[in-house]
């Protein structure tokens, strides 16, 4: 017997193929996978510009933040327009120049007026053609008409035009504001001047009023360069799931950005992404097989079984760049936890947490890293894997389902209870995805654990459910044509189910596998002493080696039998393994003694294989301890218990458990539900007087 340790690290040269056999399927899983993570990673392209029409809704991938060129020049933009422009400080040189210009023209005036010789209409006509005036004839005529002003009313004209002159050019004025300033002259004029003399002065000061201070454009430019500097660089954030574009809509500036840093427009293939994508499928995969060639080696020579696992894992690989990316309620009913449940329920609780794993890390590859979907995953995964194993209830999928919604529902609240960007609106919405997802994940498992276990040769709860009714036709055939045979296949089954149970094998699997190990007895029912009444026994007329042919067929029969009526290969085991290679040591020993030439032992053992399994190493012990039980009739339970002791050990000398995981623990557990199991059985009876009346002694028996 090995124990499990060595059994797992055993690799004779019969498995070369089935290890072929997994690394041909690791490279094709690792392809695949690198190909879906790819394609995740290198999203659809468009070949479009700004203002063309998308051609379908593009949603971010993943989450994203970049630094946005075009919001930062948006920004930048927005900082020079807010400097103003900036103007040269006034120029004392206009001032001056304007001074003189409106003394030579208040000379000139003078001069007119006090020319004798120029007739008054002559004297208006010059005042009206100075270039540097434009004065109306009423004007003209108060400075030089027939009647002009005196000479001191003249005069005081001149010092209010020079001073007005003066408070104008001493502020800056440009074109924008020269006609404000010019009327804000009428504002400055002296109080003590006629309103007409008044007039005419503002008239000859507005009318010199020039530019003095002019647009900077280097100081400008500079100022707004040194704005536009200190704008920080604008980071945009791209949420996972956001929409980025419509269908039809016009490709905006910042909508092309975003394309283009999520890879939309780049068509070529980055050797980045190539690398991520190959180096982490390559990893997880490695992970993959290394676990199954050092620990479960027993699946390796179980091709669909194996290929069971491995389209488990590439239909994750495959679905969830699909259906994850840009999504934001579609990842939370993402129902990874059926292909965990199912790899449960088919192949085993330690695979099955092998692949939760595997799902976890394609669901956080998929989601750009998110943790909340990480755990999420893997929580669920896990309860539920743990709550369907080992059960044989149609309930069990009801159970999982209830507890797979309080994971997802507790996961969620724990993300996201204390998030600020989700409301209670977007809260019942994850909700009820997680209810969904705990729905859907069960429902899948059942209807995959209800069609797909034969398609794979995978022996379900419900086939062995249906093989375990008395209805069955095989099965019947056992009670009617071998009712000895079908009394101790029933013993058989308590024993063996009460041993399973007790080291933690498969106990309903091992119930059926018992019903039907002996089912090959009902082709020669009375060649075998339990079928025997007061008949005459066959054997005495038959030489030894044809006795035992006839005894070791029944195993071969039976296979045959159990293949024609479809049972599945895990019940087709008992059979075949129930007697391993034991030797046929009744016959033999009157072969030895009958015959003069040496006897082959060979000829008068099973043709076997050995046990396997435990559940069929349990039924072997179980088979041989019911048929010495029945024939020695063991007068207290401790001659029953050294009759166990010695049966289970010669099997374990001979061999015959050596290719099964069963360690001494687990044989010492299944002793003790033997003995438990057959006290009550095989229990002394009361020895009636011979007076009892013949019912009572029938009853009694």
């Amino acid at each position: 017997m090995a124990t499990p340790a060595t059994a797992d690290t055993q690799h004779t040269p019969g498995q070369l193929r089935p290890t072929l056999r997994l690394i041909l399927l690791s490279v094709a899983l690792w392809a695949v996978w690198a190909a879906a993570t790819l394609w995740l990673l290198s999203p659809e392209t468009l070949d479009k510009q700004v203002g063309d029409a998308a051609p379908f809704d593009v949603q971010a991938p993943r989450e994203f933040t970049y630094e946005s060129v075009y919001e930062t020049e948006i920004a930048r933009r927005a900082a020079a327009a807010a400097i103003s422009d900036i103007y040269t400080a006034p120029d004392p040189e206009v001032h001056r120049a304007q001074e003189r210009t409106l003394r030579q023209i208040t000379r000139y005036i003078t001069m007119l007026r006090n020319d004798t010789f120029i007739r008054p209409e002559r004297r208006i006509e010059m005042l009206l053609e100075i270039p540097q005036l434009e004065l109306d004839r009423q004007q003209a005529n108060s400075l030089g008409g027939v009647n002009p002003l005196g000479e001191t009313e003249w005069h005081a004209v001149q010092q209010e035009a020079l001073r007005l002159l003066e408070i104008g050019l001493r502020q800056p004025l440009r074109e924008a504001n020269l006609a404000d300033a010019r009327r804000s002259l009428e504002l400055l004029t002296s109080t003590g001047l006629p309103e007409q003399h008044s007039t005419l002065a503002v008239q000859l000061a507005e009318q010199l009023l020039r530019p003095n201070s002019y647009l900077d454009e280097q100081a400008t430019e500079t100022a707004r360069q040194a704005a536009r500097d200190a704008v920080s660089p604008v980071m945009v954030r791209i949420r996972q799931g956001e929409t980025i574009i419509r269908q039809g809509a016009a490709i905006t500036p910042l909508a092309y950005e975003k394309l283009e840093k999520l890879g939309y427009l780049d068509r070529s293939l980055d050797w980045r992404s190539v690398s991520r994508a190959c180096i982490l499928s390559a990893i997880l995969t490695a992970v993959l097989a290394a676990y199954i060639w050092r620990v479960r080696t027993a699946i390796l020579p179980h091709p669909r079984r194996l290929l069971l696992l491995y389209l488990a894992i590439m239909g994750l690989a495959i679905t969830a760049p699909w259906l994850i990316p840009g999504h934001t309620l579609l990842p939370f009913v993402y129902p990874a936890a059926a292909v965990v449940m199912l790899v449960t329920l088919f192949l085993g609780i330690d695979l099955a947490a092998l692949v939760a794993v595997t799902a976890t890390a394609i669901v956080g590859l998929s989601s750009d890293g998110s943790m909340q979907l990480a755990v999420y995953t893997l929580a669920g995964s896990i309860v539920s894997a743990l709550v369907i194993w080992k059960t044989e209830q149609l309930g069990r999928f009801v159970r999982a389902g209830i507890v797979l919604v309080i994971v997802n529902l507790a996961v969620i609240a724990g993300f996201r209870v204390n998030d600020p960007a989700i409301n209670a609106r977007g809260l019942l919405e994850l909700g009820g995805a997680g209810i969904i997802h705990g729905l859907l994940s069960t429902s899948l498992a059942f209807i995959g654990y209800s069609f797909t276990g034969r398609l794979f040769g995978i022996t379900t709860a419900y086939q062995l459910l249906e093989l375990a009714r008395p209805t069955h036709p095989l099965f019947r055939q056992l009670l009617t044509k071998a009712p000895g045979t079908y009394h101790h296949s029933i013993i058989v089954s308590n024993m063996s189910e009460r041993a399973a149970e007790a080291i933690g094998a498969d106990a309903l699997l091992t119930r059926v596998g018992s019903y039907y190990h002996d089912i090959g007895k009902i082709t020669r029912p009375y060649y075998f002493v339990e079928n025997q009444t007061d008949i005459e026994n066959p054997h005495d007329k038959l030489d030894p080696r044809t006795s035992a042919d006839i005894i070791t067929s029944h195993t071969v029969e039976g296979l045959a039998l159990g293949r024609k009526f479809g049972l599945p290969e895990r019940v087709l085991d008992f059979m075949t393994e129930h007697h391993g290679t034991t030797l046929v040591t009744y016959f033999y020993r009157r072969a030895t003694q009958s015959e003069d030439e040496e006897v082959d032992e060979n000829d008068f053992r099973y043709s076997g294989p050995r046990p396997h399994s435990r559940e069929t190493a349990i039924v072997m012990l179980a088979d041989s301890i019911e048929a010495w039980t029945r024939a020695s009739r063991p007068a207290s339970a401790a001659e029953l218990e050294r009759g166990i002791r010695q049966i289970i050990s010669n099997r374990l000398v001979s061999g015959q458990l050596n290719d099964c995981d069963l360690t001494l623990r687990d044989l010492d557990r299944i002793r003790e539900a033997f003995v438990s199991v057959l006290q009550g059985v095989y229990h002394p009876r009361i020895q009636y007087p011979m007076a009892t009346s013949r019912a009572n002694d029938r009853g009694s028996r």
